[in-house]
């Protein structure tokens, strides 16, 4: 059964930062794209990033890029999202989810097979 657990949301101020983990387990996913997702309240889901398989490639959303960056470790089947500057528009339930049948990067939400619970992120103007 495959499994993703978020950790590492909280309340932080403007200008903080935060890293989120996302602890995958049931599958070997070194062969998967992952991908953060985030829904504030009243809104719709997001995306936020997504990493390939391997590593190498990574790609953001234009509201996130050059604050945030996502990495993963395939050794520890670990996928995380380190959040610099944050802003009180950050304010979101942040999820992690697994693509099983893409290894490149993927910001289509439709094609994420598995997500997890999500973790909160609030930040304080």
């Amino acid at each position: 059964q495959v499994q993703l657990v978020e950790s590492g949301g909280g309340l932080v101020q403007a200008g903080d930062s935060l890293r989120l983990s996302c602890a995958a387990s049931g599958r070997t996913f070194s062969s998967y794209a992952m991908g953060w997702f985030r829904q504030a309240p009243g809104k719709e889901r997001e995306f936020v990033a997504t990493i390939s398989s391997t590593g190498r490639t990574a790609s953001y959303a234009d509201l996130v890029k050059g604050r945030f960056t996502i990495s993963r470790d395939n050794a520890k089947n670990t996928l995380y999202l380190q959040m610099n500057s944050l802003k009180y528009e950050d304010t979101a339930v942040y999820y992690c989810a697994v693509a099983t049948r893409w290894g490149v990067v993927v910001d289509s939400m439709e094609r994420y097979d598995y997500w997890g619970q999500g973790t909160q992120v609030t930040v304080s103007s």
